[in-house]
């Protein structure tokens, strides 16, 4: 009796160890079946987002490629027009005639310095921008830079003032500062201001009144009689400028003015500034801000100290690679105005022909050009004995200035690289570099 249930407890337990076994190998399997699952599904979502982001990627190329083609295309003819405009202004014209040809020459460069504020939108939202910091006289640069809105404004039957408050007894703000980036940081808020003003006046104000030790606190003032904001819209704005997440029903309401502001913010952030607003429904708004300026004093600004200098370059023989005969007749009349004669080739073969036949003391290579570039061009003139012997100097000149093709203009040998539209002081700072004669 004993023996018998033994063995019925002996399969009551191998019986209970089956069922145990049965479920938790079916337990297993379920969730091996279910980690199966989302593998497959995490393996999916992968190679979903893989592909996301090289499609981002290619947007993104695509984007920077674009980007560099509508560079070129600006650039190149504004360039010319810049060049005309300089020999126009050289020309025997009246009073009247060289207003509005300088009214012309405010308004060319206020165009390039607004597209480069596009070209550097990204760079300056993500703040990977450095300041180009150096002595300047801002009173000189924003006053010619006011004269361009000036006009705008009054083909808007709009009044337009503007004032610089200083203290000190001479007529000059000497900082050390990036002009430009300011100057952008203008054109966006005086643009808007014009833009959302029907009637009444622009006021800009120009404070340089405090100093701190050898610091220079300079406050920068937009004032405008437009329609002005509510109390929520001012919110909205100043809220939302850091992020650049404005709606694009906003954006679409106030015609751009979001994404402006946004470059604006940041411009004054990375200077160490912040930008503020007040704003009445109605009856207009003022945005402003200051900036931590180093003073310079008695020190001359770049520009003082090439202003009327004329180059003596005795006839030094420069050869110019360059396919656009308009830029030809531009760079030519900036060379030959200071003795220089110009050979000119269309492409980089020519190029090279021209340097092994005949003797030049400075080559001008554009970089885009048809047959051959000026990257190879450089590379082949360099690999010459006669280029090996006399060193020539090589300056690229490109309305393509990105970073680059600054590198690879370095990588290819080329000594300097002058962007389009050409500066003119740029210019003759690398001429008597280059050129071993003197200034008169």
């Amino acid at each position: 009796m004993e023996n018998i249930l033994n063995v019925e407890t002996t399969a009551v337990i191998l019986f209970v160890l089956a069922v145990t076994q049965v479920f938790v190998l079916q337990f297993f399997l379920k969730n091996q079946l279910k980690s199966n699952i989302i593998t497959k599904s995490q393996k999916l979502r992968i190679q979903e987002l893989n592909k996301n982001l090289a499609k981002s990627e290619q947007i993104f190329e695509d984007k920077s490629i674009n980007l560099i083609n509508m560079s070129y295309e600006v650039r190149t003819p504004l360039n010319t027009i810049l060049g005309m405009l300089k020999m126009l202004s050289e020309s025997d014209l009246d009073e009247d005639q060289l207003l509005k040809v300088e009214i012309a020459e405010y308004s060319s460069k206020h165009l390039l310095q607004f597209f480069n504020l596009v070209v550097s939108n990204e760079e300056i939202k993500k703040n990977e921008f450095e300041l180009n910091k150096k002595a300047v006289d801002l009173k000189k640069d924003l006053r010619n830079l006011f004269k361009v809105f000036e006009y705008q404004a009054w083909e808007h039957d709009l009044d337009f003032e503007y004032e610089f408050l200083s203290e000190e007894k001479n007529d000059r703000f000497l900082v050390i500062a990036d002009s430009e980036r300011i100057q952008l940081i203008l054109i966006n808020l005086i643009n808007n201001a014009i833009k959302f003003t029907d009637s009444g006046k622009i006021s800009i104000i120009v404070d340089q009144t405090i100093e701190i030790n050898d610091d220079q606190i300079v406050s920068f003032y937009i004032k405008d009689t437009g329609i002005g904001m509510k109390p929520e819209e001012i919110k909205y704005f100043l809220g939302n400028a850091k992020n650049n997440q404005f709606k694009n029903e906003f954006i679409n309401e106030y015609r751009g003015w979001g994404v402006g502001l946004s470059i604006s913010y940041h411009l004054v952030e990375n200077m160490g500034g912040e930008l503020k607003l007040e704003s009445k429904e109605n009856e207009g708004s003022t945005f402003y801000f200051s900036l931590q300026l180093k003073k310079t004093l008695n020190i001359k600004t770049e520009v003082d100290s090439t202003e009327n200098i004329g180059i003596s370059l005795n006839k030094i023989k420069v050869l110019v690679a360059e396919d656009n005969r308009m830029n030809q007749k531009v760079i030519q009349f900036l060379l030959e105005k200071h003795g220089a004669q110009c050979t000119f080739a269309k492409n980089g073969l020519e190029a090279i022909d021209l340097y092994k036949v005949l003797n030049f003391d400075i080559i001008f290579m554009d970089i885009y050009m048809p047959d051959m570039d000026g990257y190879e061009a450089t590379k082949q003139i360099k690999a010459t004995k006669k280029y090996i012997n006399n060193n020539t100097p090589i300056i690229a000149v490109s309305a393509s200035a990105f970073d680059e093709d600054i590198i690879k203009a370095k990588e290819a040998g080329i000594n300097e690289f002058l962007a389009k539209p050409i500066d003119v002081e740029k210019l003759k700072s690398l001429l008597r570099e280059y050129s071993g004669e003197g200034v008169v």
